[in-house]
């Protein structure tokens, strides 16, 4: 008797079973939601000056997602692209190109912040400890688009910053600045970032480099390319978006962390072609 297969068989194993635990885990954080435990907040990843911060969340954070969109999305270029490459490496050698790819985004996201967040808390620490209206109204004009960004009342702060320099020297004045720095600080540094987007742009960069030729249909505008300047063009259009759109809550810089990490990875597999995993 003939007994049709799923399609979902026809999947490889590691590619398959990073789907569901993605799958998983946004169920799981949706079910504990109701409950009001925020999954996202113990396992998405927070920059390492954070209270909220844990070393496991390197790991953890590759496996959470924002909603369906971002679940979908990544899930299906993994589904479309991982399949290929697993069936060409085998299951482990796949496995470790798709942590090196996810670590190595959150390496170099978490790079970029630092450049962001470092000279901030250094100039916020500056006003802590000696409190005055110049300090604060430089790091105000400084970090104006951080600070409204950031959910702040920009005209209020900036009003409270006028009002200062009237009455200088005034210790609630001097307290409710500090106090002000503090929660931007932390608010800055409490953004959890979550996602396998990382780890799937180090897919597609491997997608392109086993198969440069290989046409691929876009959907806006649908018209073919070569997977090759599909990679190329997709990685110029990254870069482009991290320099100039800093306030996106699209982690630019760790889409470029991952395919950047494997583009490495590969170019050390293949001098090293005897170490075949």
């Amino acid at each position: 008797m003939y007994q049709q297969r799923s399609p979902f068989s026809q999947i490889p194993p590691v590619t398959k079973n990073l789907i569901l635990i993605n799958g998983l885990m946004l169920l799981a954080s949706y079910v504990l939601q109701q409950q009001g435990v925020s999954l996202t907040r113990i396992l998405g990843l927070y920059y390492p000056g954070s209270e909220l911060f844990r070393p496991f969340q390197i790991v953890t954070h590759i496996f959470m997602h924002g909603g369906i969109g971002h679940l979908f999305f990544n899930m299906f270029a993994l589904f479309m692209f991982g399949r290929v490459l697993e069936g060409v490496w085998g299951p482990k050698r796949f496995l470790i190109f798709y942590f090196v790819t996810g670590l190595g985004a959150a390496a170099l996201h978490t790079f970029v912040n630092y450049i962001e967040i470092a000279p901030m808390l250094s100039a916020a620490e500056a006003i802590s400890n000696t409190p005055s209206p110049e300090l604060f109204s430089s790091f105000v004009s400084k970090y104006q688009n951080t600070i409204q960004r950031l959910g702040f009342n920009l005209p209020a702060v900036m009003d409270f910053s006028a009002k200062w320099h009237d009455f200088r020297g005034t210790a609630s004045y001097e307290a409710e600045a500090i106090n002000f720095l503090d929660k931007l600080m932390q608010t800055r540094m409490n953004i959890p970032t979550v996602g396998a987007s990382g780890a799937v742009f180090g897919v597609l960069l491997g997608f392109g480099m086993l198969f440069p030729n290989t046409q691929l249909m876009l959907l806006f505008p649908p018209i073919p390319i070569r997977a090759k300047y599909f990679v190329i063009g997709y990685g110029v259009l990254e870069l482009i978006l991290g320099l100039s759109n800093s306030g996106s809550n699209i982690a630019h810089f760790a889409h470029l962390g991952g395919m950047i990490f494997g583009f490495i990875l590969i170019k050390y597999w293949n001098k090293n072609s005897t170490h075949f995993y």
